[in-house]
């Protein structure tokens, strides 16, 4: 069953990546050609606000694969020097708390998105809504604790945490 998981979560890890990664290639290009544009004075219209939006998915959507890479900062030489059963029980807990905390950064996105759609706030130059690159961050982030939640599981069961090569 946890194999199975495993898989799904692998899958949808590498969907939002590819998405973050089109995002930040759109990135580029929307500043190159504001770039070019602004040289002739026809600056991209928007251009600050579609940074900003497009940033929000390439940050949000990476954030699980990255765990999955385990590209994240680690504190690892502390650790060490305890015996095996006291790193694991070190380990748990670093995972466990991780995933909590982005458990409820998640669940504080996803009303903020809420508050900001039932407000209607949109964005002053091209008028678009905030709401949705909010649920994007909060489903990054929902996606961080779930392969947390699967490293937690994955140590406690003796097992290394999941790692891709």
């Amino acid at each position: 069953m946890i194999n199975k998981l495993e898989k799904i979560s692998i899958l949808f890890c590498r969907i939002l990546a590819w998405i973050a990664g089109s995002a930040l290639t759109a990135m580029v290009v929307l500043a190159c050609a504001n770039m070019v544009f602004r040289a002739t004075w026809v600056p991209v219209k928007g251009t600050f606000e579609l940074m900003g939006f497009l940033g929000a998915v390439a940050a949000g959507f990476s954030l699980a694969f990255s765990q999955l890479y385990k590209s994240h900062i680690a504190v690892g030489l502390f650790f060490n020097k305890f015996p095996k059963p006291m790193q694991i029980f070190l380990d748990a807990l670093s995972v466990g708390v991780s995933c909590v905390f982005f458990a409820l950064c998640a669940i504080e996105a996803a009303k903020w998105g809420m508050f900001l759609y039932d407000l209607g706030e949109v964005s002053e130059t091209l008028g678009i809504e905030f709401y949705p690159f909010v649920f994007f961050v909060a489903l990054g982030c929902a996606m961080m604790s779930w392969v947390l939640l699967l490293d937690f599981v994955r140590t406690l069961s003796g097992k290394e945490p999941l790692k891709l090569v």
